[in-house]
């Protein structure tokens, strides 16, 4: 409410907007030139490209975004879900890992030129059907995820994980869950652990079924037992107490014969790292004396416990910036075909997996 109609008088006009000719003007220069100089085109010297700009954001000069579109073709605006939190949309931003991702994804966009829209997982058609969408990213997909059926139905470019390998329409950007479930049990291995234990979401993102797939393949390459434990959702509560009934030693005559304490613990499903450490410390474990942790985790505490937790990092910037890059590959250069990216993981060694010498 402006200040005159608040005591009954009529509202001031608004301000009116700036326009090209308006910006050229106020620089001496010629309404092409502006344009160009704004564009980031034509044969101009950094002088007078720098002026038109300068000019241009002293005087609130904002381009007309519907005549950008038209030009274009195109709205400039992603989509972007988070397909394994189909059944809580938003909490997603709670995970340090999907904050992370989400939040490179969109200043990524943005500094191609596009605006990123949050549609909430397991969304009806009717939610984003008449949003000028020029791609869908859909993050971590749950098998048979309706939403990417949909998209690709809609003829909307999708830009998901390496599940949508293929499809026409369809882009990916991944993980190699294999190689850095192999890289990490062997780093255990190494360190002396001979009964780890696995901590997984109750998932069926293609991550987490490939974790699975590759700690069962390592404990029979090197004949020792497999022990799984799945969360029963998604948080820090939940997760932490899968970490408990790891870590809890069974009772005499349970039924796989009074197993050992585990040696080391992997926990794949997201936690923060110091709660995880407290977990073992409350079951009597001393870490990494008696056990070796390492969390799946983009969490920076992981760097000021003590000890220090091994972390796994899925690196959410390179894969949201891989992302992006091939989006632009496709909506602006005019790739066709199916296209994808792997991006590496990195294990952060710390102390709480080293016994034979300093990470």
């Amino acid at each position: 409410m402006t200040e005159a109609s608040r005591h009954g008088g009529q509202p001031s006009p608004p301000t009116p907007r700036v326009r090209l000719v308006d910006v050229a003007r106020e620089a001496g220069l010629s309404k092409t030139t502006v344009s160009a100089a704004l564009n980031g085109t034509g044969r101009l010297s950094p002088a007078v490209r720098e002026t038109a700009r300068e000019t241009a954001r002293r005087m609130g000069y904002r381009p007309n975004a519907t005549a950008r579109q038209l030009r274009a073709g195109r709205a400039r605006l992603i989509g972007y879900v988070v397909g394994e939190f189909a059944d809580a949309p938003w909490t997603f931003l709670e995970s340090p890992y999907f904050a992370r991702l989400t939040g490179a994804t969109a200043a990524t966009a943005l500094e191609r030129g596009y605006a990123m829209v949050l549609l909430p997982a397991g969304s009806l058609q009717s939610e984003w059907a008449d949003l000028p969408l020029d791609a869908v990213v859909v993050a971590d997909p749950v098998a048979d995820d309706r939403i990417v059926d949909d998209v690709l139905a809609a003829r909307i470019p999708v830009f998901s994980d390496r599940s949508v390998e293929g499809r026409p329409g369809a882009h990916w950007v991944d993980v190699d869950a294999g190689a850095a479930v192999r890289e990490t049990l062997d780093h255990l291995g190494k360190q002396g652990a001979r009964r780890p234990v696995l901590v997984l979401p109750d998932s069926t993102t293609r991550f987490h079924t490939g974790v699975l797939a590759a700690y069962r393949d390592w404990c029979t390459e090197h004949g020792l037992p497999e022990r799984i434990v799945r969360a029963e959702a998604a948080g820090n509560g939940p997760v932490v107490r899968a970490v408990e009934t790891a870590l809890a030693e069974a009772p005499a005559g349970d039924a796989e014969g009074g197993r050992e304490r585990p040696d080391a613990l992997f926990v794949v499903a997201e936690a923060s790292p110091p709660l995880v450490l407290e977990a073992a410390r409350r079951h009597g474990y001393e870490v990494p004396g008696d056990l070796l942790l390492v969390c799946v985790s983009e969490d920076v505490t992981a760097e000021h416990t003590e000890p220090t937790v091994t972390t796994l990092s899925l690196r959410p910037r390179e894969v949201a910036e891989a992302g992006i890059e091939l989006l632009v590959a496709v909506l602006e250069r005019g790739l066709r075909e199916s296209a994808g990216v792997l991006v590496p993981t990195r294990l952060e060694v710390r102390a709480s997996t080293s016994r034979t010498g300093p990470a």
